[in-house]
């Protein structure tokens, strides 16, 4: 496959120095994206630069991630209205060591391709780095008017920040320009990737290779468009923050749910963005949701194939399953199977109650759901759905109204859920 051809179709290249495609025609590139260690998950903001060394990999070339320990330290302006709190050394290793878990779903790392992928840490060429020999090695190769012209900085500088720009992040250019050189230098990278607000910041470390090393030394730079919503929305932010990859911190049924839950224009672009799907697959099942909007064929498509890339198979199959139980033919079996989280996601825009073990255990299911819960409105409404077949506990049907109430029947423990007709669920939590 062509690297440049792929991306293009798929929607994933905004700009490219003139000879990157050349270069990519005549030879195996080393390529490298950038990874703020930040947290100890990715989110799906870092999907496309994650996708562009997949797609790099699948098409002959080498694909290099740097997780950023000594620029995480520091915090990028691009993009961004205030300067980021640092991380101390224990928080950034621990973070490299998820970040590296999760690339590993993506990128093949272990096997001996001369193309397999590797994980560099840029603090491991900083930490020796004494600044006096920073400035008089690297610095003096890039003028000031130089970085100051760059749109990151200008926007700090004109009112985008409440505080200004220290000279922390204005040495982030500089700093990143250094992991360029380097790289050049040790594994004869030779292009580097990112988003298009990254375009400065590769352009300087393109700049200082040329005025350090030679003009014959040449590099090249590609970025991607920042991916945002049809209605020019950020991608990737929710109510609840950012979607992760960890499931610790996104649960695999919320992940799903959030491509699932994509408007139609954004799915058409999404599925070529963030799926290996070939452009004819992916034409057809565009095709197939346009003659049937309503079944979200793109969007099931989509989220089937992202969960499984970050989730695996068994959590997929999963995710789909709570997914049906609010509107399919779930049964308590099916419940049984959510882990605690999950339960919680699926059930969390349903009306929520708490009470005590002694209300509930014991207590006859009227007395509970209609008097200490407001489930029903009255008794008397209860007994006439129940005896009508429309009342449910745990997805099995409530055969008598007046029956007790036992610890056999909570949900990990803890939860009763309740079922009235057939879209009305209610959840009580017994503390």
């Amino acid at each position: 496959m062509n690297f440049v051809d792929e991306l293009k179709w798929r929607g994933m290249l905004h700009q490219m120095m003139p000879g990157t495609e050349e270069l990519l025609a005549k030879e195996q590139v080393t390529a490298y994206v950038g990874i703020d260690p930040t947290a100890d998950s990715l989110h799906i903001g870092h999907l496309c630069g994650i996708m562009m060394l997949r797609h790099l990999q699948d098409c002959g070339h080498k694909p290099l991630a740097l997780v950023g320990g000594a620029t995480g330290m520091i915090g990028d302006p691009s993009g961004k209205s205030q300067e980021r709190n640092l991380l101390d050394e224990e928080t950034l290793a621990h973070n490299i060591c998820c970040i590296k878990e999760q690339l590993s779903r993506f990128l093949d790392f272990e096997s001996d391709a001369s193309n397999r992928a590797e994980l560099v840490n840029n603090y491991d060429w900083m930490k020796g780095y004494s600044f006096l020999n920073f400035v008089r090695d690297i610095g003096k190769h890039i003028t000031v008017n130089y970085m100051m012209a760059k749109d990151s900085v200008q926007k700090r500088l004109n009112g985008e920040a409440r505080d200004g720009l220290s000279f922390t992040e204005f040495s982030y250019q500089l700093l990143q320009g250094y992991d360029f050189l380097h790289l050049y230098q040790e594994k004869n990278c030779k292009l580097q990737m990112g988003g298009s607000d990254q375009w400065g910041n590769i352009t300087t470390g393109a700049e200082l290779i040329r005025r350090t090393l030679g003009s014959e030394n040449q590099v090249f730079a590609l970025t991607c468009p920042l991916i945002t919503k049809a209605d020019g929305r950020k991608f990737g932010k929710t109510e609840n923050g950012n979607i992760w990859l960890d499931a610790k911190r996104t649960t695999p049924y919320e992940f799903y749910q959030f491509w699932l839950n994509v408007a139609d224009d954004d799915a058409e672009r999404y599925i070529k963005i963030f799926t290996t799907l070939s452009q004819s697959e992916i034409t057809a099942i565009i095709d197939e949701h346009r003659q049937g909007p309503s079944c979200r064929t793109l969007q099931k498509r989509l989220g089937e194939e992202v969960t499984k890339m970050v989730h695996g198979e068994e959590k997929y199959k999963k995710a789909l399953e709570a997914s049906n139980i609010l509107f399919g033919k779930a049964t308590k079996e099916n419940l049984l199977k959510l882990d605690e989280a999950t339960l919680l996601a699926v059930f969390s825009g349903v009306p929520h109650f708490e009470v005590s073990r002694a209300e509930a255990l014991d207590a006859k299911a009227v007395d509970l759901f209609a008097e200490t819960t407001k489930c029903f409105a009255s008794k008397s409404e209860m007994r006439k759905l129940v005896q009508g077949g429309g009342v449910s506990l745990n997805k099995e049907k409530l055969e008598a109204f007046d029956r007790t109430i036992t610890a056999d029947d909570l949900l990990d423990g803890k939860y009763l859920l309740v079922q009235r007709g057939k879209k009305n669920y209610f959840l009580i939590t017994v503390k």
